[in-house]
């Protein structure tokens, strides 16, 4: 998965780690434009953020995983990059093989060479895990192994290969941030979700490790635990609209969270003035969580 790489310590383009003598982290190199890298672009938390990550003045690389049925929508959330002023370089292929991360890694080295912007923005929001009960019911199979270690390998682990090669690359450095997208599974149980909520579980645990590695770089991780959403991935759980439904009446705002929401929060929390926000699982949900 990673090479090994990922655990030295990068610098600037001399090789040294400077700090300032209060230690503080060392500070963003400047440059041009940043570039932000979303896994899951395509639909849902992923679209957002790549729509007003671009209207904050970033350019997008996105990864996703689509048919031909659905690529009508991924070439609309490009043009919308594009309407923003910024550039779209996007990938159809699947985020958790290894060799096609090592392929979109080296294309986006190739395309920041020569000091054309920095990775700012790491998003994982990678929605494909199994669906099924631990143990049989009613009838349902029960998981696999196999299907149990494809959802943990998904929606959990492949957030720290892709910020293994990322930093092996050298292309994240002071200033960057890493959001990874979990959810109320983290804690609750649903029919069905036992492995999504492994995945989520050892998703924030991965949040938590990374903050402390990467915080002498000046990079900052974060779990973002949205409220329910009504989005493409919510409806694959069953049950989904039992779950939407309490969630409305329960939630203090009067609505449901949604993708824009969590889209402004990973823009707040890119701004330079937010790098000492780190290590935590922070709701965006609109008071959902704490209302009974």
């Amino acid at each position: 998965m990673g090479d090994g790489e990922a655990g030295d310590r990068h610098g600037d383009a001399n090789g040294d780690l400077h700090r300032d003598p209060r230690g503080d982290p060392p500070q963003e190199p400047r440059g041009e434009a940043p570039w932000v890298l979303i896994l899951g672009a395509s639909s849902g938390f992923g679209e957002a953020a790549s729509l007003a990550l671009a209207r904050a003045g970033m350019n997008v690389f996105g990864v996703h995983l689509d048919r031909k049925a659905t690529l009508a929508n991924v070439e609309r959330v490009q043009s919308g990059i594009r309407d923003a002023g910024a550039d779209a370089v996007f990938f159809n292929v699947n985020a958790a093989d290894p060799e096609r991360r090592a392929e979109v890694v080296a294309t986006m080295h190739e395309r920041m060479a020569d000091g054309a912007g920095t990775l700012r923005v790491l998003m994982h929001s990678l929605a494909f895990g199994a669906l099924r009960p631990l143990v049989p019911t009613g009838g349902e199979r029960a998981l696999t192994d196999r299907e149990i270690a494809m959802t943990l390998d998904v929606m959990a682990n492949s957030l720290v290969y892709w910020v293994q090669d990322v930093l092996a690359r050298d292309l994240m450095r002071a200033g960057g941030r890493i959001f990874a997208m979990t959810s109320a599974g983290d804690q609750h149980a649903w029919p069905s979700y036992g492995a999504v909520s492994a995945a989520k579980c050892a998703l924030e645990a991965y949040c938590r490790q990374l903050a402390l590695e990467l915080a002498p770089r000046g990079i900052s991780v974060n779990a973002l635990r949205a409220g329910v959403t009504d989005t493409p991935a919510l409806r694959r759980i069953p049950g989904a609209e039992v779950m939407l439904e309490a969630s409305r009446r329960r939630n203090p705002s009067g609505r449901l969270t949604r993708p824009e929401d969590v889209a402004g929060a990973i823009v707040a929390l890119s701004d330079a003035g937010a790098g000492w926000i780190t290590g935590n699982v922070i709701g965006v949900d609109g008071g959902e969580e704490v209302a009974t």
